[in-house]
């Protein structure tokens, strides 16, 4: 196995291994941060001209969007809400295709904008865990001094 492999598979286990050990809303910010990373490689192989490698970021920005985000949203909880934002994914998806097919990085740009504005607003809904209260002991009594007495009486 090449460096670049071992590295791959490293890597690939680590993030499997943190999805795993994860509550839903981090693996939600999770795919946010994959996406945004997959856009960010994407923007800059483009600006290098690495057609294949900007390609296949894309895809996977395209597939963590379309197969992560877009898919976990449950349209019979979260009703209207979650209606606008598999629409807002869809269009992503679009803007997405777009970008790959025109070498266009505004339209990564733009996406990377949706994207972010969609994880603070997520990152803000969070829920802080409830600190655990110290336990506080029922005030003890105070012992009784007895006088024990040996000897005679």
């Amino acid at each position: 196995m090449n460096m670049n492999a071992a590295v791959k598979a490293y890597s690939n286990i680590a993030i499997e291994s943190k999805a795993h050990s994860s509550d839903p809303h981090k693996l939600i910010l999770m795919l946010y941060q994959g996406a945004l990373l997959s856009i960010a490689s994407a923007k800059n192989q483009m600006l290098r001209k690495e057609v294949s490698a900007k390609g296949k970021s894309i895809s996977q920005a395209i597939s963590i969007i379309n197969d992560g985000l877009k898919a976990s949203l449950d349209v019979k909880v979260g009703g209207e809400l979650a209606v606008n934002l598999s629409d807002l994914y869809s269009y992503m998806i679009q803007r997405l295709l777009q970008a790959n097919m025109k070498n266009d990085t505004a339209i990564l740009d733009e996406v990377s904008t949706l994207l972010l504005e969609l994880r603070g607003a997520w990152e803000s809904i969070r829920q802080p865990a409830p600190r655990p209260q110290p336990q506080v002991s029922a005030p003890q009594q105070p012992v009784e001094k007895t006088t024990l007495v040996y000897g005679r009486m």
